[in-house]
């Protein structure tokens, strides 16, 4: 259970930042404070706190040597679980991980790949990046990563991953399998940095209405999404669906500078609280230019954070649409501390509040278990299916400028709640995609088609192509025959416009389009797209 009385919360703050000093003073300290090894150990100031008394005890008297640095580290997490589950510890070796896709950038040799079965397959070389410089090739396949070989050992794609990085202007050599040729291709790809996109998708979805897919708010997001709002405006952009399904988050400027492109001039965005009740405000301030185009938000259950600041920010100030599902409902707000070694803790300073007032963070007083289970929860009790199921007590409600009312106490609830769609789950879907056959499929076809795959400029080039082929679904049928998977027609009636759609999904991801090939094809099936394209063309209100 989290204690959040004052006491409870002082105790073991002081205790995370005494216990590396603790250590420090400790090793210098205890040859004199600790002697007679057969007499009462006289108290001395840093008694005064039990850990430090303890790790020093340890450092100075324990009968084997040890690393009190592994001791504190097995510490200091549990001493963060104490506060929230926000406020968490990250090790040394993991510092440089968790922060890469915030930061925006790594060092790396730039392709995205997956693991077909047991073999490494690159599904994109991006421009310009070190493994294009060196030659590398959409569907190739990694043999050797320097001396290991990778192929058939079922090395896991974190295992991968760490083999490909390394500090930039570093060599990493490669073996690859390519189609057509039949020795391995030995390449040396230069290792540089390497872009972590936050803006996934952006195109026109219909003539006058734009899609952006924002996937996380890093450094480099509102760069991002300035450069893809100017494309999609020369291409006539009117309206926009901000696409912010799965975004945990990120940084919270990113997300006030997103919020200030569509807002007018003197529009409260967000604000926060820290515990002297200390109210920090962020306004708008009337440089955004995008703030007279119409706009459709789409949130789930795995929205949050900056993601429910933005949409909270939108929806508050009666400004577009909010459609989907309740948000995860984090409303709290992290710094993030380095210590000595390269570890690092991210402390819980604030809570941040919707402009109507709104604090939407979930309750935790029940433990962490509780709280990472809310999301099953959520589902067990039908909130998933019908908004019938979600219940707000009325302190929570709010009133926007606009007179909407809205809700607090647990996330962000959409303007226009659009349940989880399974009708197109089907026993035979279930098992082509549980045995990897459907995404294999859609890789042995880019092998066969991989001239005219990378012949594939535009959105309108994928469709031709795609549509073009009258024999794709019938040839999936016969692949996932051959591969175990027997066809029931009955469920393939009711799963073919979602499997077919996922197909040409996966297909697309395979071009130089990449994200964009893959949304492009998904978006017919997306009832969350599908109403707001509704409401922009006048089909259902708002």
């Amino acid at each position: 259970m989290y204690k959040n009385s004052k006491n409870k919360i002082l105790y073991p703050l002081f205790i995370a930042l005494a216990v590396v000093a603790g250590i420090w003073i400790g090793k210098v300290t205890a040859p004199r404070s600790f002697h007679n090894a057969g007499n009462r150990i006289p108290l001395n100031r840093f008694a005064e706190n039990k850990l430090v008394y303890l790790l020093s005890l340890i450092d100075s008297k324990y009968v084997d040597p040890i690393n009190t640095d592994s001791l504190t580290d097995a510490f200091i997490p549990d001493i963060l679980a104490e506060l929230d589950p926000h406020s968490i510890y990250i090790p040394a070796q993991n510092f440089s991980e968790m922060n890469e896709a915030l930061e925006g950038e790594f060092d790396g040799i730039g392709i995205i790949f997956n693991m077909l079965t047991d073999t490494v397959v690159v599904l994109n070389v991006l421009s310009g990046g070190p493994s294009d410089k060196a030659g590398l090739m959409n569907g190739d396949r990694i043999i050797m990563i320097d001396d290991s070989l990778v192929a058939g050992k079922n090395v896991p794609q974190e295992g991968i991953l760490k083999l490909l990085k390394g500090k930039s202007g570093t060599e990493v050599h490669l073996k690859l399998q390519r189609q057509g040729v039949s020795e391995l291709l030995p390449v040396t790809v230069i290792r540089g940095k390497v872009m972590v996109k936050s803006v996934e998708a952006a195109y026109m979805l219909e003539p006058g209405i734009g899609y952006v897919k924002l996937s996380t708010f890093s450094r480099n997001s509102m760069a991002e999404l300035q450069d893809a709002l100017a494309d999609l405006s020369e291409q006539g952009m009117t309206k926009l669906i901000f696409d912010l399904r799965g975004n945990g988050g990120g940084f919270l400027d990113q997300a006030i500078l997103i919020a200030n492109a569509f807002l007018p001039s003197g529009k409260l965005i967000v604000y926060t609280e820290d515990r002297n009740r200390t109210r920090r405000e962020q306004f708008s301030d009337g440089t955004g230019k995008y703030s007279d185009i119409e706009i459709a938000v789409l949130i789930d259950e795995n929205s949050a954070s900056s993601s429910e600041i933005l949409a909270g920010a939108l929806q508050d100030n009666d400004r577009g649409t909010v459609i989907g599902r309740r948000s995860y409902g984090k409303g709290l707000v992290q710094e993030q501390i380095p210590f000595h070694d390269g570890s690092a803790f991210r402390l819980t300073i604030a809570r941040y509040y919707t402009p109507t007032g709104r604090s939407i963070q979930k309750p935790y007083d029940n433990g962490l278990e509780d709280y990472v289970m809310d999301i099953t929860k959520r589902y067990e009790h039908n909130e998933f299916f019908s908004a019938d199921s979600i219940h707000f007590a009325d302190s929570l409600k709010f009133t926007t400028p606009g007179g909407k009312t809205v809700y607090g106490g647990g996330g962000i609830m959409p303007d226009i709640f659009v349940p989880l769609d399974t009708t197109g789950i089907t026993k035979y879907y279930i098992q082509v995609v549980n045995r990897n056959i459907l995404y294999r499929y859609t890789m042995d076809y880019a092998d066969r088609n991989r001239e005219k795959l990378n012949a594939v400029k535009t959105v309108d080039d994928l469709n031709a192509l795609l549509d073009s082929d009258k024999q794709l679904f019938d040839d999936f049928i016969r692949y996932a025959s051959e591969h175990g998977v027997k066809p029931d027609y009955n469920d393939i009636a009711v799963s073919r416009p979602f499997m077919e759609s996922q197909i040409r999904a996966y297909i697309g991801r395979n071009t130089s389009l990449e994200d964009v090939g893959f949304y492009s094809q998904e978006y017919g099936m997306d009832n969350e797209i599908q109403t707001a394209l509704d409401i922009f063309n006048g089909k259902q209100n708002q």
